[in-house]
């Protein structure tokens, strides 16, 4: 699938899972659109989530063309859509520094 093809992030989620409120929220701030899939109501959804979490309903799963990510952050979201669906980020998005224990670390590891 090409990136211009892409209208909307694929969100799914279930009732009561705090980490899909907090990453609609954020994503909803951020004008992403998605089509929302709530597991719970279509057996086919629930199980396009076990194939991207190792048979686990593990919520919010979000799919962009063909990369599925399990609970990922908003910027995570973002940064894909950059490559693959450049149209969908908002525009002035930067993508996260790493903060300064990041940079020591990542230093420290590569020497």
């Amino acid at each position: 699938m090409s990136g211009s093809t892409i209208n909307a992030v694929q969100f799914y989620w279930r009732p009561g899972c705090g980490f899909c409120a907090r990453l609609d929220r954020a994503l909803e701030h951020a004008g992403i659109p998605m089509a929302k899939h709530n597991i719970w109501e279509d057996p086919a959804d629930a199980a396009i989530v076990r194939s991207l979490a190792n048979g686990n309903e593990t919520v919010p799963t979000i799919v962009i063309d063909d990369i599925g990510m399990v609970n990922p952050s908003a910027d995570e979201v973002i940064t894909v859509l950059s490559s693959r669906a450049p149209h969908l980020v908002p525009e002035g998005w930067e993508p996260p520094q790493p903060s300064r224990l990041g940079q020591v670390a990542r230093r420290l590891l590569s020497d």
